[in-house]
């Protein structure tokens, strides 16, 4: 009976090892989740909010010069120096002699009136110089920087600027569960970011947008 016994309280130990085991590994099925996601909407935000920069300096660059930049150096450098010509447009009306008809006839006309120049870097930036590591991935442990591209694409005959400026999940969830990683690479979903890559603009079409959800703007602003 005493060997019967302890056999027991052997088996019953055996047994809340093996419960406390599985609960452990139950919570962590559902607890692992829920901390990928927090550290990827929280990685996420920073580097669209990073994008976000780019895309502004992009957009100042080509109303300058006509076409995107395709480095960050030159990016870097135009915000640091560049200035908008600040204009006004008015409308305009004078009479001219017209010889078919033979008599002067109202010509309306825009007339185009610049008013001075504006710094980019201060229409952007005010007073941060955060545009100066536009080109890093603002992920910590991370020492990576993003990929710019531009081109001239034909649409219906005309020569279109374009540029994309994209990352890699792997780079910003770096050191995250690999299953989880993966499976958010493989993600086609409407309130997410599509695809292996958080991607800015497109080389293919015309397009300043990101791959990511309008959420992710909502939650910034807050």
């Amino acid at each position: 009976m005493e060997f019967i016994s302890k056999y027991m309280r052997i088996i019953k130990g055996v047994l809340w090892l093996l419960i406390i085991i599985f609960a452990y590994k139950v919570y962590g099925s559902i607890k692992g989740p829920i901390d990928f996601n927090e550290v990827k909407n929280e990685r996420y935000l920073k580097v669209i909010d990073r994008l976000k920069d780019i895309r502004n300096a992009q957009i100042a660059y080509k109303s300058v010069n006509g076409f995107y930049c395709d480095n960050f150096d030159s990016l870097i450098n135009f915000v640091d120096t560049a200035q908008y010509t600040l204009i006004q447009k008015r409308d305009s009306s004078f009479l001219e002699y017209n010889r078919t008809f033979r008599i002067d006839m109202l010509k309306e006309v825009i007339v185009i009136d610049t008013l001075g120049f504006a710094s980019v870097k201060d229409s952007l930036f005010r007073n941060s110089n955060r545009y100066k590591n536009m080109a890093q991935v603002p992920i910590q442990g991370v020492n990576e920087t993003f990929k710019i591209k531009s081109d001239i694409i034909d649409k219906n005959g005309y020569g279109i600027p374009v540029f994309e400026v994209r990352v890699s999940k792997d780079i910003v969830l770096f050191d995250q569960n690999k299953d989880l990683l993966k499976q958010e690479k493989g993600l086609m979903s409407v309130d997410g970011v599509n695809g292996p890559d958080i991607v800015l603009g497109s080389l293919t079409e015309v397009s300043s947008n990101g791959n990511w959800p309008t959420t992710y703007d909502a939650i910034a602003r807050n």
